[in-house]
Order: structure tokens, then sequence, then C-alpha cells
């Protein structure tokens, strides 16, 4: 084999990687699963695709080696093939509120149908971890936040926050997150605790940015 054949075979191999992102139900399905696993059925729930149309997406993410599965029973676990692969996801995501400016746009009209919030970066909300004194509250499900969640943090999921509001501490800021950047339960449950008089503040990242922050 020459160099060029080398090199033509390599970009093939790296084009899988590429194509299989192409689509948009794809690389929910991987953002999703960044957060833990989760069976065909869940993630056909929450994409709203059926069951079918899920089960094909994810055979196109396990041919491109993206993910891995196991079986539990009557169920099919999939999970993410490697850390990397959420490095990935950062990655496009990095690239994409910088280069996009529809979605630059899109993230604008969602803020601007809401009534404003305090709402802080990964950057801001570093210094309020280290000195104490805060609530950090998940509103992920359950299952994503035992999976991996901000150390300290407690797990109240969107669904049930409204019962547990009277549990939260009335001295204390509280900082809400959830999947990330473009997950909105975060600002929903800031929304619901203001409403309620207490001192909410969403922090605009999730677990993955969190780590990364902490790992530079």
């Amino acid at each position: 084999m020459d160099g060029a054949a080398f090199k033509d075979n390599v970009f093939n191999q790296l084009s899988r990687v590429g194509k299989v992102l192409s689509s948009p139900k794809r690389l929910e399905i991987l953002d999703l699963l960044s957060q833990g696993p989760k069976s065909v059925e869940s993630l056909s729930a929450i994409t709203r695709m059926s069951v079918a149309n899920t089960s094909k997406h994810l055979q196109a993410l396990l041919d491109s080696q993206l993910v891995v599965y196991r079986k539990d029973r009557n169920y099919v676990i999939y999970d993410l093939s490697d850390k990397s692969v959420i490095d990935l996801l950062l990655a496009i995501r990095t690239v994409a509120d910088k280069q996009l400016e529809e979605l630059a746009q899109l993230r604008q009209q969602i803020e601007e149908s809401r009534e404003p919030f305090e709402s802080v970066t990964v950057e801001q909300f570093v210094d309020r971890y280290e000195s104490g004194g805060i609530t950090i509250i998940d509103v992920r499900p359950r299952e994503e936040y035992e999976a991996g969640h901000i150390d300290g943090a407690i797990s109240i999921p969107m669904g049930d926050l409204e019962r547990y509001i009277d549990q939260l501490p009335q001295d204390q800021a509280i900082f809400a997150y959830c999947r990330g950047h473009y997950c909105l339960y975060a600002a929903e449950a800031v929304k619901l605790l203001k409403a309620k008089g207490l001192h909410a503040i969403r922090l605009d990242a999730s677990l993955h940015d969190w780590n990364k922050y902490r790992q530079q």
C-alpha cells in the first residue's frame, strides 16, 4: 500500500464517524446516553420515535462503534462505548455554539420567552462550590444521577421537585443543573423555586462540563 492509498483508507475510516453523526436523532441519542445507560424503550420514549426507528439509529451507532449494549432480562441496554465519545459531543457543541448563528438565535428565543432568572457558568460557579454553604440539586431523572453527578448534589428529578420544596433550605442559594447547555429542566426548576420564594440559580452546564473544567 502506497502513501496515497494509506491516507485514503485512514480518511475513509474517519468519515464513518462523521456520517453516523449527520443524523440529529443519533446525536440526541448519544447525548442521552452520555447521561447514563438506557434501554431501547426509554430512548424511544424520550426521543419520540418508534422502537423500530430507535433501534435502527442504535444499530448505525453500533456499526460505527460509538455505543455498546448488554442484555438485562427482556431489555437491551445501550451505553457509550468510551468516554471519548463525550469529548466528541462537547467538541461538536463548542464549535456549533461558536460558528452557527442559528443556534445562538434559538437559544435567545427560548430565553426571551421565559421570565428572567439568574444563571451562572461553570467558571462562575466554582468559587461558590468551593466556598460551600450552598445547595445543589440535580433535576435529571434519578437513574442519570446514579450514573454520575456533581459531588454534593442531591437528586430531585424535575417531576418530583414541587413536593420536595419544603425540605430545601430557605437561607442558602440553590443551584439547579440538568443535562447541560440546551436542557430546559434546570430553567424550569429555577422558575418553580423562585415562585416559592427561594434563591434559585441555574447552573448553565452539565456534569460533563463540570468534570472537564475540574480536570483542566
